[in-house]
């Protein structure tokens, strides 16, 4: 029997059409992945099943029976009969999902509330059982806390917990593991499907990433410009894709062996001999070590004797968890933190106590592009202003030369020049995050680094920007550090790996090696996490 049918659904914007006779039915039990990039229609179209579309937004044509009941036109307050009980909707970020001023145990014990549980005793020993269920640690604890005293993952089983407190037919999971790290996801999605098998819930699961659809889901249904362009059996559409788009999103899913050549060795790996007359590391990091204050406790070893050394021209990747210490060893190369042991040399250099003038002049050698393009860009600066202000904080060049070199630099990262004029919130996330590599490359340096600069953006886009990056070390001989979450990232682009786990290197070399031969279980687990094992270690 069918839990949900769209059928030919229609969602406008304005006088703008943006989903077009979307059909599908999920079953009993029965998972089914809505695949697409940004843009392609699948958030919407799962929110315009549950009445949630934003201001501006509106079903347009199509029904959507849930069960035998027609719900197509429903108002809100008639909708908001069935959005827990019969549906359960777990969004994709906790950080702007639950309150940051209550306490989760209130928040997840609101929707029983507003359900009518009555009895304040009752609901809290709910909510106790809730958190249990969905695997967070000493319960009682935790639903006294407030959301930024959890982790991601955490955070996001407390949405998973407040979807499935009314025990719904139902849940509609709308990338619910996109802004956790590989293992965390892993975890995540376990819980899925376990509250699945043991319940009998049906999942609609939207996703950007084949390799996810291809792991949990019974069905696939890929999304293109609000339509669907292909739909079956998710062993058929990966096995024999039929839509050119859905190949594209295959290829692009970087857990795949489609699609992408691994970054050809520069020749001092290939033969030693050949710079033996000279030093060719343009990073040596030796014992470094950093410790943070935290209030109320002990003294916090985020990074913990950790070494490393960077071929000229090469990319050397710092991968994993949250918390494993690698954007803090960043910092710590990049000279925005000072180590508190150990040293850091660039080009033989010892920059590990440099200041003032020193420090300066360091920024020109060795530049930082961070993970989210959108905060790490003025919103007022136009484009080119920003692309071009390392130039202007150096005073190089008249103002004229500067904005002559920005829309330079927009070309070399392959940006049009007309979008010069814009400013960022008028950009797609691929468009920023190519602005930050061209600012970044503004100044010329020897060393990029690169944290998780592509871990937010959707398979396709990633696969542009990895592509763009390969493509620009070839060229001008840039030297960097990826910093990482995701293996399968690192295998399409780095030549040497170091893996972290609780501020330490637990296994290093190069990135061959140690996909083929993983010799410690934290390295095997980052490996195990990639979704759609597919040729992962092909």
């Amino acid at each position: 029997m069918s839990v949900l049918t769209a059928a030919d659904l229609r969602v406008s914007y304005g006088e703008t059409e943006v989903v077009h006779d979307v059909s599908f039915e999920i079953g009993e039990g029965e998972t089914l992945a809505l695949v697409g990039e940004s843009g392609s229609g699948k958030s919407t179209t799962a929110h315009a099943l549950l009445g949630l579309l934003p201001e501006g937004g509106r079903v347009t044509g199509g029904r959507v029976l849930l069960g035998g009941l027609d719900i197509s036109g429903w108002s809100d307050r008639a909708l908001r009969g069935i959005r827990g009980p019969e549906v359960g909707l777990v969004p994709q970020d906790p950080t702007t999902s639950l309150d940051p001023v209550r306490p989760v145990g209130v928040q997840v014990a609101e929707v029983l509330r507003l359900h009518g549980h009555r009895d304040r005793r009752a609901r809290r020993a709910r909510v106790l059982e809730l958190l249990d269920r969905v695997g967070i640690d000493d319960p009682s604890l935790r639903a006294r806390q407030y959301p930024h005293e959890l982790s991601g993952g955490m955070r996001q089983r407390v949405l998973i917990a407040t979807a499935i407190a009314l025990r719904p037919r139902l849940l509609i999971a709308d990338e619910p593991t996109s802004a956790l790290d590989a293992t965390v996801q892993k975890r995540v999605l376990n819980l899925l499907d376990e509250l699945q098998r043991e319940d009998g819930t049906s999942i609609l699961l939207v996703t950007h990433d084949l390799g996810v659809a291809a792991d949990r889901a019974t069905r696939i249904a890929v999304l293109k410009d609000g339509r669907v362009v292909e739909h079956g059996p998710s062993a058929a559409v990966l096995a024999d894709p039929v839509d050119p788009y859905t190949r594209r999103l295959l290829a692009d899913a970087p857990a795949f062996a489609t699609g992408f050549r691994r970054p050809e060795a520069p020749p001092f790996l290939r033969d030693a001999a050949a710079v033996a007359a000279e030093n060719p590391f343009v990073i040596v990091a030796d014992g470094l070590v950093k410790e943070f204050r935290v209030a109320g406790r002990e003294r916090f070893r985020a990074v913990d004797d950790v070494s490393f050394r960077v071929r000229r021209g090469t990319t050397h990747a710092l991968v994993g968890e949250s918390g494993s210490g690698k954007s803090t060893t960043a910092r710590l190369v990049t000279r925005f933190l000072r180590p508190d042991a150990g040293t850091i040399a660039l080009a033989g250099e010892d920059v590990t106590t440099v200041d003032g003038a020193a420090l300066r002049a360091l920024r020109r050698r060795i530049q930082l592009v961070s993970q989210n393009p959108f905060a790490s860009l003025d919103p007022r600066q136009q484009i080119a202003d920003i692309v071009a202000e390392p130039l202007h904080n150096f005073r190089i060049g008249s103002r004229a030369e500067r904005r002559e070199r920005a829309v330079a630099l927009l070309d070399r990262v392959a940006l049009p020049a007309e979008l010069a004029r814009r400013r960022p919130h008028e950009l797609s996330g691929g468009q920023r995050q190519r602005v930050a590599i061209a600012r970044a490359l503004a100044l010329e340096p020897e060393i990029v680094v690169l944290d998780e600069a592509v871990s937010a953006l959707d398979v396709t886009v990633q696969a542009r920007i990895l592509d763009l990056l390969a493509s620009l070390q070839a060229e001008l001989a840039l030297t960097y550090l990826f910093i990482s979450h995701d293996l399968a990232v690192v295998r399409r682009l780095s030549h040497t790996v170091s893996v972290l786990h609780r501020g330490r290197i637990v296994e290093e070399g190069p990135t061959d090696e140690l996909f083929h031969d993983p010799q410690h279980a934290v390295t095997r687990e980052l490996l195990a996490a990639v979704p759609g094992q597919i040729g992962i270690t092909a």
